[in-house]
């Protein structure tokens, strides 16, 4: 069965789609592990770049970061806002 039979069009993006077809098949639970592992590490990779990117563009350092250590970023919660 193509994937086109059985999604909806327009749900799903190419990449989307790209890995539902590469995942149609079953993976021993091991393998399935290893590729859940593989695609963590590229996206913290990539979220490693941006940060360093960003840290480079602001000419920030470990000043900025000791500086969020010591800084409460929460949202504050008001019961009276619900």
């Amino acid at each position: 069965m193509l994937a086109e039979e059985i999604i909806p069009a327009g749900k799903f993006n190419q990449p989307q789609l790209d890995l539902l077809r590469m995942f149609s098949k079953p993976f021993p639970d091991e393998e399935w592990t290893e590729i859940k592992d593989l695609l963590s590490a590229y996206f913290v990779e990539k979220a490693s770049e941006e940060m360093d990117n960003l840290f480079k563009q602001k000419g920030w350092g470990d000043a900025k970061i000791k500086e969020w250590s010591g800084t409460h970023m929460r949202t504050p919660y008001n019961k009276n806002d619900q």
